[in-house]
């Protein structure tokens, strides 16, 4: 007899799915699909707009309207050139390392479907110890085992993105390792945000987000603050985790997994949203960290903030150890416990929220 699934186990299969799917800066479409399939079952309104940011509405008539966002996108390469040889030679997708591309699997993804390569790499006993440098990204090359330029543009156009092909790993129970963690943890806790929401109840109206392009310039967030009519917007990404023998608390600030989610301070983070958030996590007894976010925060709030006049915006981050590798770490307490903050967050806020420093309104609130 086949035991029915519990809804923890379902919620942390569908992680699984977003983090072994593909979905590359501007080709998020398998992502984007997945993910409103999912938010359907609990929002009274889905939707996407022409560049396929997508969204979910929960309480959709409350006066004010709260962004959760995460970013479907990861980081990868796109062919630039095919050699005479039926070599693909490659640009980036985002902040790819190009020190960590050489003897990896990759998939090739275009119009004529999907094709499976590698990186190639210089058998170690062909290398020179003492003159062997890091490459550069145009020097990297994807062999798929084309005979010659002919056949490989029979299967590949010049443009088709690349991304790495491996998937999750789980060390522990509770530590994963996969690429893509970044940002589709994101995307995975603005779902699970907006079930609790639904099924705790909410005064304010609560919108799911599931931009495109973070990783590009944050061009999907750009869009969706203006668009969706936002009144504050909770930001959901991964921040450094600096519990390894590679990090310098002096220089990194101290992070790590399995102490909670991570409270950014600083920058774009607005004051009140920030003192709401630690609020809230001290009366759920929800143990989290806190980060310093200097001139800038890296994520969808540097774009969100600045639309209608000021969205007040905040970050909560997933600590994650090797971000932009393929071996993205993470611990899923911590992720489970990112979700509650911020549903305990969005529950306690008046239909009427005042987000504005000192009390008088935002041109968001208006």
């Amino acid at each position: 007899m086949n035991k029915k699934k519990s809804g923890k186990e379902l919620r942390w299969e569908f992680l699984t799915e977003l983090l072994n799917l593909h979905g590359p800066a501007g080709r998020e479409g398998p992502v984007q699909r997945r993910w409103l399939e999912y938010v359907r079952a609990v929002a009274d309104e889905t939707g996407s707009d022409a560049y396929g940011n997508a969204f979910a509405v929960l309480n959709p008539g409350a006066g004010r309207r709260v962004l959760v966002v995460g970013h479907a996108d990861e980081i990868g390469y796109q062919v630039r050139f095919v050699s005479k040889e039926g070599f693909l030679y490659v640009g980036r997708i985002g902040g790819t390392d190009a020190g960590m591309a050489r003897g990896q699997r990759v998939l090739v993804h275009g119009e004529r479907g999907t094709v499976s390569g590698v990186f190639g790499s210089l058998p170690v006993h062909l290398k020179n110890a003492s003159t062997e440098q890091l490459p550069k990204v145009h020097e990297l090359f994807v062999d798929i085992g084309a005979d010659g330029e002919a056949d490989a543009r029979k299967r590949v156009r010049v443009g088709d993105a690349i991304t790495l092909n491996c998937g999750v790993e789980k060390l522990t129970g509770k530590v994963w390792s996969t690429r893509a963690a970044d940002n589709r943890v994101g995307i995975w806790a603005a779902a699970e945000v907006l079930r609790r929401c639904a099924r705790k109840g909410v005064k304010v109206c609560v919108v799911a987000v599931s931009t495109i392009q973070e990783e590009n310039g944050l061009y999907g967030a750009a869009m969706v603050g203006q668009s969706l009519n936002a009144s504050a917007a909770v930001v959901v990404d991964v921040g450094h985790a600096t519990d390894t023998p590679l990090c310098d608390f002096k220089r990194d600030g101290e992070v790590a997994l399995g102490k909670g989610p991570v409270i950014s301070r600083g920058s774009v983070n607005h004051p009140v949203l920030v003192s709401g958030l630690e609020r809230a996590a001290r009366r759920a007894g929800i143990d989290y960290q806190l980060a310093v976010d200097g001139r800038a925060s890296g994520t969808d709030a540097d774009a969100i903030f600045r639309q209608k006049g000021g969205i007040p915006s905040a970050v909560v981050s997933l600590p994650l150890r090797y971000m932009h590798s393929t071996v993205e770490t993470f611990n899923v307490s911590d992720l489970d416990n990112l979700a509650d903050l911020i549903t305990h967050y969005l529950v306690a806020l008046k239909r009427d929220e005042n987000f504005a420093v000192g009390g008088s309104k935002t041109k968001a609130e208006n």
